[in-house]
């Protein structure tokens, strides 16, 4: 064929810098995110864990983070509200591109247990969150916690965590019930206590040969008020949250708050 005069062919690698910058231009995303865990790589590089409304938990590599790029300024840190830009690469880790803070939150940063507070529900996110998976509900409950977390009124952490922990577990997938028999689906009354099997996510009734962790009726009506983000009795708090914990530790590979 005769090439038209004045036009030139694109040389084959232009045509592959240009495909490589098409497709890379197709999988930059944009999301708000919180900073779930940073882990050193290399001499220069961190790896990120994100949990992003758009696409849930993610892992990315932030090259040149170590080294102050203003790109990330400030954005590297936990409890603030971030939005990340960042390239997807299925199947493997993805590059942070730019990312910066879309609210500070620095009532939360100022005191040092609304940051233990946040630490523990954002550790909890970490390994009951699959990668890749939008969890709506969660993200929701994370951010209403940190904004929470963030008011000038103290709050009471071990209470806020119980409540906190209950329904990321049910955001998730892996509620806990605490009014029927996971085996059978029969019914126990509130008034009464029950037994608890945390692996199994909720009460075994005595028919079905009971669990070995007894729960009284009051801890009961304290659990299911705080799933249902209720209030319930402070005095029961520390006892709800280890029940939390054990279950986190039951659902995922976690080592509790302590």
């Amino acid at each position: 064929r005769q090439q038209l005069s004045g036009l030139a062919s694109p040389a084959p690698n232009a045509q592959l810098m240009s495909a490589r910058a098409f497709a890379s231009a197709r999988a930059a995303k944009v999301s708000a995110a919180l900073l779930l865990r940073a882990v050193e790589y290399g001499e220069s590089d961190v790896i990120a864990t994100l949990f992003t409304e758009l696409e849930g938990k993610i892992s990315v590599i932030v090259r040149g983070a170590r080294k102050g790029n203003k790109r990330f300024g400030g954005a590297l840190e936990p409890f603030h509200a971030i939005e990340a830009r960042y390239e997807d690469r299925r199947g493997d880790l993805g590059v942070l591109r730019e990312a910066r803070v879309v609210r500070v939150r620095a009532t939360l940063a100022a005191s040092l247990e609304a940051m233990q507070a946040a630490g523990v529900a954002l550790r909890w996110a970490r390994h009951l969150c699959p990668p890749r998976t939008v969890e709506p509900a969660a993200w929701s409950t994370l951010t209403v916690l940190l904004d929470d977390l963030d008011r000038p009124v103290p709050v009471d952490a071990t209470y806020t965590l119980a409540g906190v922990g209950l329904r990321l577990l049910s955001d998730v997938g892996d509620s806990m019930d605490f009014e029927r028999c996971v085996r059978c689906g029969k019914a126990c009354p509130l008034a009464r206590s029950g037994t608890l099997d945390l692996a199994r996510g909720g009460l075994i009734c005595r028919e079905c040969g009971g669990a070995s962790l007894v729960v009284s009726a009051e801890l009961r009506q304290a659990a299911c008020a705080a799933q249902h983000g209720e209030a319930f009795d402070t005095k029961l708090a520390a006892q709800l949250l280890t029940i939390v914990d054990r279950a986190m530790s039951a659902h995922a590979e976690y080592e509790g708050t302590k």
